[in-house]
């Protein structure tokens, strides 16, 4: 069984890839500054995972997950996201504090109660963030969503995911009402203040920065 260490590697590369583009390689430094480790120490796990077959490995280039890597990535993301669902619909927790017990939580839970799991909550797509929950045989919903940064002013759009699930940017999100499933429209765009001023259903106009819309996804609405 893969160590807990080799698991959040792969599920490492796995996202930053996907970030990304499809092929795009992901440098040993990203994965550095992503899980919060000395360039050297993530150089050296990249090496190893290359070493046992989970990676593809070029220096300067960076690391690819082999079809075996892929498969052990997406296996613990599953396992990550219908745990962050679980306690957000199940325990009652807030979606902005669910992110670091799921780190922790989806290294430990047995693949039998995971399944028990997303049965109970009704074979879900997405977590409480919007972020597609693989499916048990490692397949990735696609998702068609653009950015909120890009949307034409006056046109409601429905909150699809939010990528960023730092606990204060979560936060800010919920009190402006940007929430997955949530109606808003952008109501104005402030190109020399590089802002957008929004206004999510039952809620007042905000202003968002260019960067933080950018870590919205939207759908529109017809």
């Amino acid at each position: 069984m893969p160590t807990s260490t080799v698991e959040d590697y792969l599920k490492c590369i796995y996202v930053i890839g996907k970030e990304r583009g499809a092929g795009e390689p992901v440098s040993t430094g990203q994965v550095a500054a992503h899980l919060h480790v000395a360039p050297g120490t993530a150089t050296a796990m990249v090496k190893a995972l290359s070493e046992a077959g989970l990676v593809t490995y070029a220096p300067y280039s960076g690391a690819r997950l082999t079809p075996g890597g892929a498969r052990l990535a997406t296996h613990v993301l599953r396992r990550h996201r219908i745990v962050e669902l679980f306690l957000v619909q199940v325990m009652g927790m807030n979606w902005s504090e669910v992110h670091e017990d799921a780190e922790l939580l989806e290294h430990a839970v047995s693949d039998r109660l995971i399944e028990q799991m997303d049965e109970m909550l009704g074979r879900p797509a997405n977590d409480p963030h919007g972020d597609p929950i693989p499916t048990a045989r490692g397949v990735v919903p696609q998702t068609d969503y653009t950015s909120l940064l890009g949307c034409e002013p006056k046109k409601s759009h429905r909150v699809a995911r939010v990528m960023d699930q730092g606990t204060s940017f979560l936060r800010l999100m919920e009190r402006h009402g940007v929430l997955p499933g949530r109606r808003l429209r952008v109501e104005r765009r402030e190109d020399a203040a590089e802002t957008l001023v929004i206004r999510a259903e039952g809620n007042r106009p905000a202003s968002l920065s260019f960067s933080a819309a950018a870590k919205i996804l939207v759908e529109p609405l017809r």
